[in-house]
């Protein structure tokens, strides 16, 4: 086989499913006629390493080096045969080929245990008497962690699961560590990873290898992949892009990069892979190039042709999963949680409803770049035929929309779509804890698959939120979330430490928020991540509007974009990670709280001044949701069973209608005189979601009264029609 562009993803990102950035390209190469090969190296690696040749190989460099180990790794050698005997069988389970290994792995004789089972909470609580799957997985990657824990301490200390090497590319403004790492022979996963390549490389033949970076810990892999194929294949051309050189190489100067790639792109890879193709073809000149850098006569050079311009989202074509191995990959769970454990668990097709950030205002987002500040959103029509198109490729019905921040107006109408067509979906996506979803529109999602929502509360402190220009309250996002939940949406919260100013008074007042709305049981989820000064964020750019001082320019010959700066005014950041993480651990696992916050760290910490029922009171609030004349109303039921009676008392007789609507998992009966009664009943026939006509609450109401009735929004906001919002009448 020989084809054009040969697409890699480098060690490591996900065990559950491919980084998707190499799907999009093939998609958008299949429209150009342009012939591709993609493979995730990372799952590869790892399947590799985790199988009962690569365990044995292990140990035997293991046993033939008498370095003293630490406890905990000599407990795993003496029980080495344990673990090579069970690897094989523990991945095919996590890989969900063989279930029925779940009662074995259960009973908690079948595993050798090492410290990371430590951890291990009360699986009886987390997964009750018959969550014999999850449990079994869970124990799976306690396992497997033991094994990564031994790889580290006695083969490889930059291995991690979903990186390598991370700290080499993380911050990097010289090259220097890193160049010098590429020149120490291979280590033991070095030499698994260009054995795969080696083979893949022999089978493709490809003219251009695109290596796909997003993370600082796929950095050092895609370097060690580049350095191989140019020794071994001169005439291949390879190139570098993704989310790292797009926010961390921008101004890159170092001419040693080339001695590895021959080009580094910037932002959407499309139009400059083209081009890349049609320059190695001789198809066009060196100055045709997109956003590429380049060496020229020794010199790093950027060129971007600007007659060039990128394609809209709907023409880049549908992801491309081909090529994958998508039957490997190993679902794990590492945190008893449902929501957290999405991550992990499961194979999820990756889409995007919208290039870019709707909002694009936050101070500590790069919002100046490409992929936050350029937002262009798909239509619901063009989702959906994506998505019967991925699902026909994979065979999998789970998508995870990996959006800055998708846009409601957009998931209510792709919602609308998935329902209409009858696409039968999970999904999940990150959001901004916008007032727009309702009630009613969380009730939609959920019809429509959504399981979950992940979304930046960041400080859960109001001034500090202003400051940010996150454009939400903490009460606002109470109510936001106890929507999503009471409709049965999980939520998932990005929390944010050490933005600049921020005191230790309110770094504790914002744990205190986090813990009511664990506690009012509207929160499932979240991470702490401590603030970073970037390059490209507002507050990079102007750091003396936010008090402020940097201690490092972004003037590296590398990567350029962490900056290191000091904060005047603010609390000491990096004394808080332990507790702030150890709480919120337990707080995940619904344990703990209702415990003091200063017990949770090791020095003196001021006491809340947020009052204890502060979460409770503002879900209390009734909130105001001002209906619009152009609102839709849409009704996702069934017909109703509609009979009519006579109703008599004291000697007056008068119709009546009965109403009766059949659920999913109850049933509800309404009594309304006849005519509303027959009117209703006509009505939400024409309001069901199935019509391509869509009405407004004003052409409803014109309805109601052209039938000759009165008093319309008397009928529809009183018990009986408003109740109806659970069985699918919704006003959106």
């Amino acid at each position: 086989m020989s084809v054009s562009v040969f697409l890699i993803t480098p060690p490591f990102t996900q065990l559950n499913t491919p980084y998707p950035a190499t799907a999009y390209l093939k998609g958008f190469l299949n429209t150009k006629g342009i012939s591709s090969f993609q493979a995730d190296l990372g799952i590869e690696v790892t399947l590799a390493l985790f199988s009962k040749e690569g365990l044995s190989r292990i140990f035997e460099i293991i046993n033939a080096d008498f370095k003293e180990r630490s406890e905990n790794a000599r407990r795993i050698i003496a029980l080495q045969d344990d673990y090579i005997s069970t690897i094989d069988p523990v991945v095919l389970f996590l890989q969900g080929e063989d279930p029925t290994l779940a009662h074995l792995i259960c009973k908690r004789s079948f595993l050798p245990e090492a410290s990371r089972f430590a951890q291990v909470d009360d699986l009886n609580r987390a997964f009750g008497t018959m969550g014999a799957q999850d449990k079994a997985k869970h124990l799976a990657t306690m396992y497997l962690e033991d094994l990564s824990d031994l790889i580290t301490e006695c083969i490889d200390p930059h291995f991690g699961f979903s990186r390598y090497a991370e700290r080499l590319g993380r911050s990097a403004n010289s090259f220097d560590e890193l160049y010098e790492a590429l020149q120490k022979d291979y280590t033991f996963i070095d030499s698994i990873l260009v054995n795969i390549l080696s083979l893949r490389m022999q089978e493709i033949e490809p003219e251009l290898v695109a290596i796909s970076v997003p993370f600082p810990g796929n950095l050092y892999a895609a370097f060690r992949c580049a350095q191989w194929i140019r020794k071994n294949y001169p005439a291949v051309k390879v190139a570098m892009g993704g989310g790292f050189p797009n926010t961390e190489l921008r101004s890159l100067s170092d001419p040693r990069v080339f001695e590895f790639f021959h080009f580094v792109t910037l932002d959407d890879g499309e139009a400059p892979l083209e081009n890349l193709v049609r320059y190695i073809r001789g198809q066009i000149h060196v100055a045709q190039l997109k956003r590429t850098f380049i060496l020229i006569d020794g010199k790093v050079t950027y060129i971007n042709n600007q007659s060039c311009g990128d394609y809209k989202q709907g023409q880049v074509g549908t992801p491309d999963y081909r090529d994958l191995l998508l039957r490997k990959y190993i679902s794990a769970i590492e945190v008893v949680n449902p929501m957290h454990s999405l991550w992990s668990d499961g194979r999820w097709n990756k889409l995007t409803m919208a290039h870019g950030c709707y909002w694009s205002k936050c101070t500590f987002c790069d919002i100046s770049l490409d992929y936050i500040g350029r937002y262009e959103p798909l239509t619901a029509q063009l989702l959906c035929d994506r998505i019967e198109e991925i699902i026909a490729q994979t065979g999998n019905t789970g998508f995870h929309f990996v959006d800055e921040a998708a846009p409601p107006a957009l998931m209510r109408e792709l919602a609308l779509e998935l329902i209409r067509r009858k696409i039968v979906i999970s999904w999940w996506t990150n959001i901004r804890f916008e007032k727009s979803f309702t009630r009613d529109l969380c009730i939609l999602l959920k019809a429509s698959g959504c399981i979950a929502v992940s979304g930046g509360l960041e400080v859960a402190s109001d001034r500090l939120l202003e400051l940010i220009q996150k454009g939400i309250t903490v009460a606002q996002v109470a109510h936001v979330n106890k929507n999503f939940t009471e409709a049965g949406i999980m939520v998932h919260a990005y929390l944010m430490y050490g933005f600049p100013t921020q005191t230790a008074q309110e770094t504790i007042d914002s744990l205190e928020m986090v813990r009511q709305m664990f506690h009012a049981g509207i929160l499932q989820s979240a991470y702490w991540h401590l603030f970073s000064m970037t390059a490209h964020s507002p507050v990079g750019m102007n750091p003396d509007k936010f008090k402020v001082k940097k201690e490092t320019e972004a003037t590296g010959a590398f990567a350029n974009n962490d900056l290191i700066h000091i904060d005047p005014t603010g609390a000491d950041h990096d004394s808080f990670t332990a507790g702030l993480k150890k709480s919120l651990l337990n707080y995940m696992h619904a344990a703990c709280l209702d415990h003091p916050l200063h017990k949770w760290f090791d020095f003196k910490v001021p006491k809340t001044t947020v009052p204890p029922d502060f979460i409770t009171k503002a879900l209390e609030e009734e909130e105001y949701t001002s209906v619009k004349p152009t609102s839709k109303v849409v009704w996702l039921g069934h017909k109703p069973v509609t009979e009519t009676f006579t109703k008599s008392k004291k000697g007056n007789q008068w119709e009546m209608c009965s109403l009766t609507f059949n659920g999913r998992q109850e049933t509800l009966s309404i009594k309304v005189d006849q005519p509303q009664g027959l009117w209703l009943a006509d009505m939400l026939e024409q309001l069901s979601v199935s019509n391509i006509k869509t009405y407004t609450i004003q052409e409803v109401k014109a309805d109601y009264e052209a039938a000759g009735l009165e008093d319309f929004e008397l009928f529809w906001d009183n018990k009986p029609v408003n109740g109806l919002c659970k069985f699918g009448l919704l006003t959106l």
